[in-house]
Protein backbone atom coordinates (compact mmCIF):
# COMPACT_ATOMS: atom_id res chain seq x y z
CA UNK A 1 0.00 0.00 0.00
CA UNK A 2 0.92 3.08 -1.18
CA UNK A 3 2.65 5.93 2.08
CA UNK A 4 0.56 8.66 1.95
CA UNK A 5 2.78 10.53 4.61
CA UNK A 6 6.38 9.57 5.92
CA UNK A 7 8.04 10.67 8.60
CA UNK A 8 12.01 9.82 8.13
CA UNK A 9 14.18 9.78 11.37
CA UNK A 10 12.80 12.96 12.67
CA UNK A 11 14.08 14.79 16.09
CA UNK A 12 12.70 17.51 17.76
CA UNK A 13 14.74 19.02 20.67
CA UNK A 14 13.51 21.65 23.59
CA UNK A 15 16.35 23.01 24.87
CA UNK A 16 18.03 19.54 26.39
CA UNK A 17 15.27 17.58 26.18
CA UNK A 18 14.31 15.30 23.00
CA UNK A 19 11.16 15.41 22.88
CA UNK A 20 11.05 13.14 19.62
CA UNK A 21 14.13 10.68 18.58
CA UNK A 22 14.72 9.52 15.50
CA UNK A 23 11.18 8.79 14.49
CA UNK A 24 10.63 7.28 11.07
CA UNK A 25 7.04 6.14 10.02
CA UNK A 26 4.92 5.80 7.07
CA UNK A 27 1.27 5.92 6.72
CA UNK A 28 -0.91 3.95 4.50
CA UNK A 29 -3.00 5.49 1.90
CA UNK A 30 -6.50 5.28 3.09
CA UNK A 31 -5.84 3.95 6.46
CA UNK A 32 -6.86 4.86 9.87
CA UNK A 33 -3.69 3.99 12.24
CA UNK A 34 -2.91 5.02 15.65
CA UNK A 35 0.07 7.17 17.42
CA UNK A 36 0.12 5.86 21.14
CA UNK A 37 1.97 6.10 24.33
CA UNK A 38 2.52 7.74 27.73
CA UNK A 39 1.81 11.18 28.26
CA UNK A 40 4.82 13.27 27.56
CA UNK A 41 6.26 10.28 24.96
CA UNK A 42 5.65 13.08 22.21
CA UNK A 43 2.91 12.07 20.07
CA UNK A 44 1.61 15.67 20.10
CA UNK A 45 4.96 17.04 18.72
CA UNK A 46 5.31 14.65 16.06
CA UNK A 47 1.43 15.96 15.31
CA UNK A 48 2.67 19.84 15.52
CA UNK A 49 5.66 18.94 13.15
CA UNK A 50 3.32 16.89 10.86
CA UNK A 51 1.05 20.24 10.79
CA UNK A 52 4.35 23.24 10.46
CA UNK A 53 3.96 23.99 14.52
CA UNK A 54 7.22 22.94 14.65
CA UNK A 55 9.95 22.45 12.58
CA UNK A 56 12.08 19.57 13.39
CA UNK A 57 15.54 20.01 13.80
CA UNK A 58 17.05 16.61 12.17
CA UNK A 59 14.61 14.70 9.19
CA UNK A 60 12.40 14.77 7.19
CA UNK A 61 8.80 14.77 6.55
CA UNK A 62 7.55 13.45 2.89
CA UNK A 63 3.60 14.15 2.08
CA UNK A 64 2.36 12.83 -1.21
CA UNK A 65 6.24 12.44 -2.34
CA UNK A 66 6.90 15.33 -1.21
CA UNK A 67 9.33 17.56 0.93
CA UNK A 68 7.01 19.40 3.78
CA UNK A 69 9.47 19.77 6.70
CA UNK A 70 10.38 23.56 6.15
CA UNK A 71 6.52 24.44 5.45
CA UNK A 72 4.39 26.35 7.51
CA UNK A 73 0.84 25.57 9.06
CA UNK A 74 -1.37 27.22 6.10
CA UNK A 75 1.11 26.00 3.59
CA UNK A 76 0.81 22.39 4.81
CA UNK A 77 -3.20 23.11 5.31
CA UNK A 78 -3.59 23.92 1.52
CA UNK A 79 -1.85 20.76 0.03
CA UNK A 80 -4.56 18.85 2.38
CA UNK A 81 -3.65 18.03 5.94
CA UNK A 82 -5.50 19.55 8.84
CA UNK A 83 -5.74 18.64 12.29
CA UNK A 84 -7.60 18.32 15.64
CA UNK A 85 -6.23 19.62 18.88
CA UNK A 86 -6.26 17.57 22.59
CA UNK A 87 -8.01 20.52 24.15
CA UNK A 88 -10.99 21.96 21.84
CA UNK A 89 -10.48 25.18 19.77
CA UNK A 90 -14.01 26.25 18.73
CA UNK A 91 -14.36 29.93 17.91
CA UNK A 92 -16.21 30.21 21.25
CA UNK A 93 -17.84 33.45 20.05
CA UNK A 94 -19.08 31.74 16.78
CA UNK A 95 -21.86 29.31 15.49
CA UNK A 96 -21.52 26.09 14.26
CA UNK A 97 -21.66 27.07 10.80
CA UNK A 98 -19.56 30.12 11.28
CA UNK A 99 -16.79 27.78 12.87
CA UNK A 100 -17.36 25.36 9.69
CA UNK A 101 -17.22 28.32 7.30
CA UNK A 102 -14.02 29.30 8.85
CA UNK A 103 -12.36 26.30 7.37
CA UNK A 104 -13.82 26.40 4.12
CA UNK A 105 -11.98 29.66 3.47
CA UNK A 106 -8.56 28.38 3.61
CA UNK A 107 -10.19 27.46 -0.11
CA UNK A 108 -11.19 30.81 -1.24
CA UNK A 109 -9.99 32.46 -4.39
CA UNK A 110 -10.09 36.08 -2.98
CA UNK A 111 -8.12 38.16 -0.90
CA UNK A 112 -8.89 38.66 2.88
CA UNK A 113 -8.71 42.59 2.19
CA UNK A 114 -11.75 42.70 -0.60
CA UNK A 115 -14.37 42.25 1.59
CA UNK A 116 -13.48 45.44 2.77
CA UNK A 117 -13.69 47.20 -0.41
CA UNK A 118 -16.35 45.58 -1.64
CA UNK A 119 -14.56 43.64 -4.57
CA UNK A 120 -16.98 42.80 -7.17
CA UNK A 121 -17.88 38.94 -7.18
CA UNK A 122 -16.34 38.92 -2.81
CA UNK A 123 -20.35 38.15 -1.78
CA UNK A 124 -20.76 35.28 -4.42
CA UNK A 125 -17.94 33.77 -2.98
CA UNK A 126 -19.38 33.99 0.72
CA UNK A 127 -22.27 32.40 -0.41
CA UNK A 128 -20.65 29.80 -2.05
CA UNK A 129 -18.42 28.85 1.03
CA UNK A 130 -21.34 29.44 3.25
CA UNK A 131 -23.59 26.88 1.01
CA UNK A 132 -20.52 24.63 1.17
CA UNK A 133 -20.17 24.73 4.89
CA UNK A 134 -24.37 23.68 5.24
CA UNK A 135 -24.14 21.04 3.29
CA UNK A 136 -21.04 19.83 5.67
CA UNK A 137 -22.87 20.20 8.65
CA UNK A 138 -25.71 18.36 6.84
CA UNK A 139 -23.59 15.12 5.58
CA UNK A 140 -21.92 15.07 9.42
CA UNK A 141 -25.89 15.31 10.71
CA UNK A 142 -25.16 18.69 12.49
CA UNK A 143 -27.86 20.42 10.98
CA UNK A 144 -30.15 20.87 14.11
CA UNK A 145 -27.15 22.82 15.52
CA UNK A 146 -26.16 24.87 13.06
CA UNK A 147 -27.03 28.42 14.29
CA UNK A 148 -26.13 27.68 17.67
CA UNK A 149 -23.19 28.73 19.88
CA UNK A 150 -20.60 26.55 19.41
CA UNK A 151 -19.48 25.87 22.96
CA UNK A 152 -23.03 26.18 23.87
CA UNK A 153 -23.28 22.61 22.88
CA UNK A 154 -22.64 19.33 23.86
CA UNK A 155 -19.39 18.32 24.67
CA UNK A 156 -19.08 15.38 22.03
CA UNK A 157 -21.06 17.10 19.23
CA UNK A 158 -18.04 20.28 20.04
CA UNK A 159 -15.41 17.07 19.17
CA UNK A 160 -17.13 16.55 15.98
CA UNK A 161 -17.70 19.99 14.80
CA UNK A 162 -14.26 20.31 15.20
CA UNK A 163 -13.91 17.64 13.13
CA UNK A 164 -16.51 19.25 10.71
CA UNK A 165 -14.07 22.35 10.71
CA UNK A 166 -11.10 20.16 9.81
CA UNK A 167 -12.94 18.26 6.78
CA UNK A 168 -14.08 21.63 5.56
CA UNK A 169 -10.57 22.39 4.77
CA UNK A 170 -10.84 19.80 1.96
CA UNK A 171 -8.13 17.10 3.36
CA UNK A 172 -6.46 14.08 2.27
CA UNK A 173 -4.89 13.75 5.28
CA UNK A 174 -6.20 13.97 9.11
CA UNK A 175 -5.04 14.32 12.14
CA UNK A 176 -6.94 13.61 14.86
CA UNK A 177 -5.40 14.50 18.53
CA UNK A 178 -7.33 12.64 21.11
CA UNK A 179 -10.64 12.77 19.80
CA UNK A 180 -12.30 10.24 22.41
CA UNK A 181 -10.75 12.65 25.66
CA UNK A 182 -13.42 13.34 28.20
CA UNK A 183 -15.88 11.09 26.37
CA UNK A 184 -18.46 8.38 28.19
CA UNK A 185 -18.06 4.76 27.04
CA UNK A 186 -21.46 5.34 24.69
CA UNK A 187 -20.06 8.57 22.90
CA UNK A 188 -16.64 6.92 22.63
CA UNK A 189 -18.47 3.64 20.43
CA UNK A 190 -20.28 6.72 18.71
CA UNK A 191 -16.67 7.86 18.17
CA UNK A 192 -15.63 4.70 15.97
CA UNK A 193 -18.20 4.66 14.04
CA UNK A 194 -17.80 8.29 13.38
CA UNK A 195 -14.10 8.26 12.68
CA UNK A 196 -14.81 5.22 10.09
CA UNK A 197 -17.42 6.99 8.21
CA UNK A 198 -16.07 10.37 7.36
CA UNK A 199 -12.94 7.96 6.51
CA UNK A 200 -14.89 6.32 4.03
CA UNK A 201 -17.39 9.02 2.87
CA UNK A 202 -14.85 11.76 2.30
CA UNK A 203 -11.93 9.20 1.27
CA UNK A 204 -9.52 10.24 3.75
CA UNK A 205 -6.37 8.67 5.60
CA UNK A 206 -6.03 9.40 9.21
CA UNK A 207 -3.36 9.16 12.02
CA UNK A 208 -5.07 9.45 15.55
CA UNK A 209 -3.45 9.89 18.78
CA UNK A 210 -5.67 8.29 21.79
CA UNK A 211 -5.58 7.05 25.05
CA UNK A 212 -9.28 5.16 24.80
CA UNK A 213 -7.53 1.80 23.88
CA UNK A 214 -11.19 0.77 23.07
CA UNK A 215 -10.94 2.93 20.57
CA UNK A 216 -7.55 2.67 18.86
CA UNK A 217 -8.03 -1.37 18.79
CA UNK A 218 -11.63 -0.49 17.51
CA UNK A 219 -10.79 1.42 14.35
CA UNK A 220 -6.47 1.11 14.41
CA UNK A 221 -5.24 -1.53 11.50
CA UNK A 222 -1.53 -0.23 12.57
CA UNK A 223 -0.02 1.42 15.66
CA UNK A 224 2.75 2.91 16.31
CA UNK A 225 4.06 3.31 20.08
CA UNK A 226 6.28 6.07 21.46
CA UNK A 227 7.88 6.45 25.37
CA UNK A 228 10.23 8.94 25.81
CA UNK A 229 10.23 10.20 22.06
CA UNK A 230 11.42 7.22 20.69
CA UNK A 231 9.61 4.60 19.04
CA UNK A 232 9.55 1.51 21.43
CA UNK A 233 7.03 -0.57 19.21
CA UNK A 234 5.04 -1.13 15.70
CA UNK A 235 2.95 -3.34 14.07
CA UNK A 236 -0.84 -4.36 13.47
CA UNK A 237 -3.35 -3.84 16.47
CA UNK A 238 -3.17 -7.37 17.66
CA UNK A 239 0.67 -7.44 17.71
CA UNK A 240 0.71 -3.90 20.23
CA UNK A 241 -1.35 -5.43 21.97
CA UNK A 242 0.19 -8.30 22.94
CA UNK A 243 3.41 -6.86 23.14
CA UNK A 244 5.43 -6.92 26.36
CA UNK A 245 6.98 -3.89 25.81
CA UNK A 246 3.78 -1.71 25.09
CA UNK A 247 2.15 -3.79 28.26
CA UNK A 248 5.08 -3.00 30.41
CA UNK A 249 5.34 0.78 29.64
CA UNK A 250 1.76 1.68 28.59
CA UNK A 251 -0.56 -0.82 28.14
CA UNK A 252 -0.44 -2.78 31.88
CA UNK A 253 -1.76 -6.21 32.80
CA UNK A 254 -5.04 -5.59 32.15
CA UNK A 255 -5.01 -6.03 28.92
CA UNK A 256 -3.77 -9.88 29.22
CA UNK A 257 -7.12 -10.33 31.37
CA UNK A 258 -9.67 -9.02 28.60
CA UNK A 259 -9.28 -5.39 29.79
CA UNK A 260 -9.49 -4.34 26.22
CA UNK A 261 -11.21 -5.72 23.39
CA UNK A 262 -10.32 -7.83 20.38
CA UNK A 263 -8.34 -6.02 18.08
CA UNK A 264 -10.13 -4.61 15.10
CA UNK A 265 -13.66 -5.57 17.05
CA UNK A 266 -14.42 -2.37 14.80
CA UNK A 267 -15.24 -1.91 10.99
CA UNK A 268 -12.15 -2.77 8.81
CA UNK A 269 -9.33 0.75 7.81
Amino acid sequence: MTALLALQEVTRRFGGVVAVSDLSLAVPEGSITGLIGPNGAGKTTAFNMISGFYTPQQGRIIFQGRDITALSPHQICKLGIARTFQNIRLFAGGTALENVMVGCHVRRKGQWWMPIVCWPGIGNEEREIRKQAESLIARLELTRYLHEKATSLPYGVQRRLEIARALATRPLFLLLDEPAAGMNPQESEDLMRFIEHIRDEFDLTILLIEHDMRVVMGVCRYIWVLEYGSLIAEGTAEAIRRNPKVIEAYLGEDVLEGGLPAAGQGAPC
